[in-house]
Formats: structure tokens, C-alpha cells, sequence
């Protein structure tokens, strides 16, 4: 597995693109598929513009926009699975990730608020 969070974040969705290009377009699969690789690619984008963050309350504002976005990723995925039997294997595969990103995030954050004494 990939320690690198940046990395990790930006590979998680480069993942999401490739598996959501395999989705056959529909009318209920479009919207779904827009809001998975919408909020699976924010997750490194946030994580990115955390590290970049002019203060320690934006940093901790960023960490936090990245795990919501890592946990909405696993309600789109899931809706996906509904989609067609045949992604569902694919889609548990990356909840996992965004579990396990969620996780890191929410960690982060926890970390941040008891060390700094930040409230969000």
C-alpha cells in the first residue's frame, strides 16, 4: 500500500476515472457516475490544497473537506453496486479505499483539533 497520502489520493482517483469510463451511460447512471468522479477527485485535490493551506485552522478545514469527500465517495459507490451486478466487486474494492481514506482523514483531523486546540 501507498504511504504517500498525496500519492494515494491522486492515484484513488485516477482509479474512480478509469473504473467509471467501464459504466455504461444511462439515464440513471450518468448523474451517479458525475458525482462519484466528482467527489472522489476532490479528495486529493483538497489533500493538496491542504498542503498549501496559509494557516493551521485552513489546514484543519481542508483535512476535514477531504475525509467528507471520502465518505460521500463511498455513498456514490455504493448507489453504483445498485446499478449493475457485475460492478459491484469493483465498488468494494474502492469503498475500502475511501474507508480507509475516510479514516486517515478523520485521524488527521482529530489529531489537529486536540494538538491545536481547533474547533471546526
Amino acid at each position: 500500500m501507498n504511504y504517500n497520502l498525496e500519492s494515494r489520493t491522486s492515484r484513488f482517483g485516477e482509479i474512480v476515472i478509469d473504473f467509471c469510463k467501464s459504466i455504461k451511460p444511462g439515464l440513471i447512471s450518468d448523474p451517479i457516475v458525475r458525482q462519484l468522479v466528482r467527489s472522489s477527485t476532490s479528495v486529493g485535490a483538497n489533500y493538496m490544497e491542504a498542503n498549501q493551506a496559509s494557516s493551521r485552522r485552513d489546514f484543519s478545514n481542508k483535512i476535514r473537506i477531504c475525509q467528507k469527500e471520502a465518505n460521500e465517495t463511498k455513498h456514490w459507490l455504493k448507489m453504483v453496486s445498485v446499478i449493475n451486478d457485475d460492478y459491484k466487486n469493483t465498488c468494494l474494492y474502492l469503498y475500502k479505499e475511501a474507508h480507509e481514506l475516510t479514516l486517515i482523514f478523520a485521524a488527521i483531523s482529530r489529531s489537529l483539533n486536540k494538538k491545536f486546540n481547533i474547533k471546526n
